[in-house]
């Protein structure tokens, strides 16, 4: 069920269900699926641009990344969901791949983050496909080639990162020009986080929902980014007692 969160959505899914779902666009899919991530900063990011607006509404699967978007659910909604982490999701998905005989293709990142990133989940998943890579400073003008590169590897899976909103933008350009894919991911950061050349919140943070105040503090500079996390929690309880719809 996908609920409504102030000017966004997100999916009710557990980890088990997403996966489920990646399996079902696979196997029986005619087209590529998408797979995003929803958090409060994507509130206030998203409505601003009408194209990605639109990416994000017709996506296929939009994942409760952030603790905000739980809370979010179950204060408006009464719903009772749990976080579904892109970073992780990404990783079990690549899990699943290996299982099922999936192909992946990866793009984005450094050279040197992505090749890595690669080396490391193929060591952790024998049996891992991947089918082709590419760094995210292909050039714009030869993007045509890209799409040809992925179409040739004949993977089933694309993993983007890009970051937002340049990896749903991407998407949404070429998605028809894709052959195989049946499922595409925006995985933004998460190559540099598998590397380890960006550090992921200790396990303790994670489970309490803090894991974007250990990003605070490991990272000062987002305090930029983090300060709509305030106005977005007033904005729920406004929308809670019926001040704003």
């Amino acid at each position: 069920m996908r609920y409504p969160i102030l000017n966004i959505w997100t999916d009710a899914v557990s980890m088990a269900e997403a996966l489920q779902k990646v399996s079902d666009f696979v196997d029986h899919g005619d087209r590529p699926h998408t797979i995003f991530a929803t958090n409060p900063e994507k509130n206030f990011s998203v409505p601003a641009d009408p194209f990605l607006y639109n990416c994000f509404k017709n996506a296929d699967l939009l994942l409760p990344d952030g603790i905000g978007m739980v809370l979010g659910a179950k204060i408006l909604h009464g719903a009772q969901i749990s976080r579904v982490p892109g970073c992780e999701f990404m990783q079990e998905t690549c899990a699943l791949s290996a299982r099922q005989g999936y192909k992946i293709f990866i793009y984005g990142a450094k050279e040197e983050v992505n090749k890595k990133a690669v080396e490391i989940l193929e060591e952790r998943l024998p049996g891992l496909q991947v089918a082709g890579r590419c760094n995210g400073y292909w050039p714009e003008d030869q993007m045509d080639m890209l799409v040809d590169k992925i179409n040739e590897s004949k993977a089933v899976i694309l993993f983007l990162a890009l970051g937002s909103p340049k990896q749903e933008k991407w998407f949404a350009r070429h998605q028809d020009k894709l052959k195989h894919i049946r499922v595409c991911q925006g995985i933004g950061g998460t190559l540099d986080v598998i590397t380890g050349t960006v550090k992921r919140a200790p396990e303790i943070f994670c489970k309490l929902g803090l894991e974007w105040f250990y990003r605070l503090l490991a990272e000062p500079r987002r305090i930029k980014r983090q300060m709509v996390l305030p106005v977005f929690a007033w904005q729920i309880f406004m929308t809670k007692i019926g001040f704003r719809k």
